[in-house]
């Protein structure tokens, strides 16, 4: 039967953005049919593989950027982006921990599932975070005039002159502020939750499988030259067991430290852990951290306290200072997320191939 590690993390979230380019990611709770804020699963993965590569001292794995010239209706040469290549290269721990997939015509498909599987950080409970209402800023220099600079162009793009200029705001009764008005978006704010699977079998092998193939025949020879072991009997090459060792200390450490590093200054949030849950089984990690529905409900509203179990069978609880402020009667460790990667090593150093 495959071995499998659960994490479960709550973290606290505050007046902050997880994405920036189209604003914040929002779905609808069948709950109470308001939009809840989250960070895509794509998104986490992609920040605790940024720390892992970080803490090893790696750069993250080369990927080939394709475009295809073409042609458009009227004729023209335009340019189109088709899909990017992974080198397939478990060399790369970014690779090895993160899986690729590459298609390549006359060659043949080449694709890697990642051992780790990791959910979206959405909201403990639809009652315990908020999508909060967009809001407006400005960018404003109209406390020193005289330093800034302000061009007028026509219709045409000619710039017009300063006696130009202040004829037509004569004209047109207005004026020019050094300011422009600005739409900050929505916010994300409250608990959160992101769960990991780790499939401590898959961790450090690379299939052979000519079949379903995740690497090329020269590659497997490349990785044997390189200390890789070849394991005929299961069909696998096992990655060296000092790597297996320092792979290891860098995902015990990102697990807990990653953070999301596409949100923008003005949006910052520590988004600080409350609590980890660790467990070989899926269901008791969900146990250890919830939310309870209170007995005094007003108006359907579905109101939920924070809660974190420690009674739970099978679970690892590390509960950081902070929780106190959410959730009561809870017992906290001054050391609690530094325990909690000692106990991921532990789990994970099980799963070393030797």
């Amino acid at each position: 039967m495959p071995r499998y590690l659960y994490l479960r993390g709550l973290r606290q979230v505050d007046h902050t953005v997880f994405g920036v380019d189209n604003g914040q990611k929002a779905y609808y709770s069948p709950i109470n049919n308001r939009p809840q804020p989250y960070s895509s699963g794509q998104q986490v993965k992609r920040s605790i593989m940024d720390m892992l590569v970080d803490l090893l001292e790696e750069s993250r794995a080369p990927i080939t950027f394709n475009y295809q010239v073409s042609q458009n209706k009227k004729g023209e040469p335009t340019i189109e982006q088709k899909e990017p290549w992974n080198p397939c290269d478990p060399l790369f721990a970014d690779q090895l921990i993160g899986g690729w997939m590459r298609a390549e015509k006359n060659v043949g498909t080449l694709k890697r599932r990642s051992p780790l599987s990791v959910s979206a950080m959405r909201p403990l409970h639809p009652s315990l975070a908020n999508l909060e209402s967009s809001e407006h800023g400005t960018f404003d220099r109209s406390d020193n005039p005289q330093q800034h600079v302000v061009k007028v162009r026509d219709e045409k793009g000619n710039e017009l002159t300063t006696n130009q200029i202040k004829e037509l705001l004569t004209s047109i009764d207005r004026s020019l502020p050094l300011r422009n008005w600005l739409d900050l978006g929505t916010r994300a704010n409250g608990l959160f939750v992101f769960d990991v699977a780790i499939d401590l079998d898959r961790l450090f092998t690379v299939s052979t499988n000519t079949y379903d193939p995740e690497i090329r025949p020269d590659k497997i020879d490349e990785l044997i030259a390189q200390g890789w072991r070849n394991d005929e009997e299961k069909g696998v090459l096992i990655v060296p067991l000092s790597r297996q060792q320092a792979i290891i200390e860098a995902i015990a450490d990102s697990l807990i430290d990653w953070r999301i590093s596409s949100n923008q200054s003005r949006t910052f949030s520590p988004q600080g852990t409350l609590a980890v849950a660790l467990s070989m089984n899926a269901n008791s990690i969900v146990n250890a951290i919830r939310a309870d529905l209170r007995d005094d409900q007003a108006n359907d509203r579905f109101l939920a306290d924070p809660v974190l179990d420690e009674t739970i069978p099978g679970v690892n609880l590390f509960v950081t200072p902070a929780a106190k402020g959410f959730i009561k009667d809870v017992t906290v460790d001054n050391n609690a997320l530094q325990n909690a990667k000692v106990k991921i090593r532990e789990y994970l150093l099980d799963s070393i191939i030797s």
